[in-house]
């Protein structure tokens, strides 16, 4: 209550993310990154008993007195990971003069970095999958409901509720891909030395280059990596934060847009976000219903788009082998780039699994926009029925004009069709005037491609995810 949290992770981030970047993880990574080396040097035949493996494998998480050790070793070392160096080889003392052998600090860090990069894109990417799958099923279910679309937010042809939907889904779809390629192409940094040339392994093995990169290969391998970064400085080059953080940033562009398509919906009362029988939208106005969770999206989808530019910076800034200006920064900027997108994935699930539509509303809107698209239909009909395009099209567009005064000036309806009806003119096509202005027959193909854009695209990309679909299909059965 006295000190500051950030709201990430105090107030919006998934458990599951906020361990990942937790000090009791990162520094449980270390120990296993230590002990891991440890294997890999006595495999290749340096001297390290199994007791000390076996203390170093008892004692890989932290407990409270641990985490207060290493921080007073800290204090006096001004060094965090010597801090947890010693503080390691208090419990596994048979291991306390091998712990960190040949290493640099970057050995921890770094990797560890790497693989908090990879497991928070293993959390985020089945989330998006799940969203993707929801929005999905909403473009299905409204996959032929004629709605007014927009360009410039003024009126133009009319779409469907569904095909709309399919806009936002598309997006997504390539967020998908590109979170899969950036955990994809992710490496390890492996076992690199000081300045990257790993002369420290190559002095423990006396000038064996052979055992040095049989190191390096079996370090990565008991990490799960397919390969480790053929070079390094000390640190790994910090261009693979920027490559992860961009895809993140680009997520926050389609999770903004979207969200803003929304809010404008609530405002015309075409589609709201979920709103919940004991919500409150103001404490003043009792009767409001903000999109307080599309707001939010928007809010957080901006933090997180500016995230990457500190990694682009951070980056372009690295002297030669490194420098250390970069430490500060990332402790911030990693951690903050996957609670956000996270914050962000579970904000998106509750919206997509909630949607709502009024039909009766949309209605309306159209029946109100309608008659003005449908001027072009009704001058062919009165062509095919013997008239004149020329005389026809003035005729229009002098009703046209008349009507739009009306909704403008007045603050009428739009009475077109009205006019249209009382005009002796327009007698031949009367009977055809009602066919002439059915909705569905101005959404083009719109249903079709929504079924042809699920089918070939969408169905596809989740294929992978079907078993965290599963779980999700079941916990709503249940529920």
């Amino acid at each position: 209550m006295d000190s500051y949290q950030t709201p990430l992770s105090s107030r919006y981030a998934s458990k599951e993310m906020s361990k990942l970047f937790s000090n009791a993880t990162r520094f449980g990574t270390w120990r296993k990154l230590w002990l891991n080396l440890a294997i890999a040097e006595k495999e290749l035949g340096l001297p390290i008993s199994d007791k000390a493996i076996e203390q170093m494998k008892a004692n890989l998480d932290l407990d409270e007195a641990q985490m207060k050790v290493a921080a007073e070793e800290e204090k006096k070392r001004r060094h965090d990971v010597m801090a947890h160096v010693h503080t390691f080889g208090t419990v596994a003392p048979e291991a306390a003069g091998i712990i960190h052998l040949g290493a640099t600090s970057c050995y921890v860090t770094d990797n560890a970095d790497l693989i908090f990069l990879r497991e928070g894109l293993d959390i985020l990417i089945p989330k998006l999958a799940i969203v993707i799958h929801r929005l999905a099923a909403f473009a299905k279910q409204y996959r032929d409901l004629p709605t007014l679309g927009f360009t410039h937010f003024q009126p133009a042809q009319l779409t469907t509720v569904g095909k709309r939907a399919t806009l936002w889904l598309q997006e997504l779809l390539w967020d998908l891909r590109n979170l899969e390629r950036a955990r994809n192409d992710l490496g390890f940094r492996g076992v690199k030395g000081t300045t990257g040339t790993q002369g420290s392994f190559l002095a423990l093995f006396n000038g064996d280059h052979d055992k040095v990169e049989a190191l390096d290969k079996r370090v990565t391998e008991l990490f799960g990596f397919p390969y480790a970064y053929p070079v390094t400085g000390q640190t790994y080059s910090r261009k693979i934060d920027f490559d992860v953080l961009a895809p993140l940033s680009s997520f926050g562009a389609t999770v903004h847009k979207m969200a803003t398509d929304i809010r404008l919906l609530a405002n015309l009362k075409e589609m709201e976000e979920p709103f919940e029988k004991d919500q409150i939208g103001s404490s003043a106005m009792a009767y409001k219903r903000n999109p307080m969770r599309c707001e939010r999206a928007c809010s957080l989808a901006r933090h997180l788009g500016l995230l990457c530019q500190n990694a682009w910076m951070t980056s372009s800034v690295q002297w030669f082998e490194r420098t250390l200006d970069d430490s500060a920064n990332r402790r911030v900027t990693l951690p903050e780039a996957f609670l956000t997108a996270d914050i962000l994935l579970s904000t998106l699930q509750n919206i997509t699994e909630g949607l709502v539509v009024y039909p009766k509303v949309i209605a309306r809107r159209i029946s109100q926009e309608l008659p003005f698209m449908a001027t072009e239909n009704i001058i062919m009909a009165i062509v095919k029925a013997g008239g004149d395009r020329q005389e026809c099209h003035e005729k229009i567009r002098v009703l046209s004009h008349e009507a739009g005064a009306v909704v403008k000036h007045e603050g009428g309806e739009n009475d077109l069709i009205d006019r249209v009806k009382r005009d002796p003119y327009f007698k031949p096509i009367l009977g055809e005037l009602d066919a002439l202005l059915e909705p569905s027959t101005f959404i083009g193909r719109a249903p079709e491609q929504v079924d042809k854009f699920i089918a070939e695209w969408v169905e596809p990309a989740l294929a992978p995810y079907q078993s965290h679909l599963k779980d999700i299909k079941a916990a709503e059965l249940a529920v």
